[in-house]
């Protein structure tokens, strides 16, 4: 078996123990700050791939959650559109026009007389899903909409609890007798 270099010097007596024995002892620590350096870089590749991992974990389940909200919109818009299909009201064309407002709009649909009491009484509302596509669907189902798709529900023949507050505000002067005989 061959000699290491280092075992020939001593040999040859070019070299002592002590000295070879010094430098064995900075070559093994050489090689452990190597292997601790090492260590660190790749614990540092590491952390970094984690980091990584994580961050498109947390896109993608952001992406998920948007993809989960535009689906559960879109079912919502269908049941929506479903109940209109289902409980739209037959619209005989009348020579009543029924005025409404629809995003700041005057819109006008002509009804006869039976259909424009029932709107309103409030028993019936007006509705759309399509835009220019008005229903008339029964109230409750109306409220059902309003509670998916309020932007759905144009127009709903109640009175609003804002205006009872009025209506009563200005009844304060009922207490007082109005003369029969003013003249105007």
């Amino acid at each position: 078996m061959a000699l290491s270099l280092q075992e020939q010097l001593l040999k040859a007596g070019l070299a002592d123990k002590k000295k070879a024995k010094k430098i064995k002892q900075e070559k093994h620590k050489q090689v452990k700050a190597k292997q601790r350096s090492n260590l660190q870089v790749e614990n540092e590749a590491k952390n970094a791939a984690d980091a990584a991992l994580a961050a498109k974990q947390e896109k993608d389940r952001q992406i998920n959650e948007k993809q989960r909200k535009e689906r559960l919109r879109k079912e919502i818009i269908a049941q929506v559109a479903n109940l209109i299909n289902v409980n739209a009201q037959a619209r005989r064309k009348g020579n009543l026009v029924l005025n409404f407002t629809d995003k700041n709009l005057v819109k006008r649909m002509y009804v006869d007389q039976n259909t424009h009491k029932l709107v309103t009484q409030g028993r019936l509302s007006i509705v759309s899903c399509v835009a220019d596509v008005y229903e008339l669907v029964p109230t409750p189902v109306a409220d059902k909409i309003k509670e998916r798709v309020p932007e759905s529900v144009i127009y709903q023949a109640t009175e609003l609890q804002e205006d009872k507050e009025s209506n009563d505000d200005n009844d304060w002067y009922a207490d007082y007798d109005i003369p029969d005989d003013l003249v105007w």
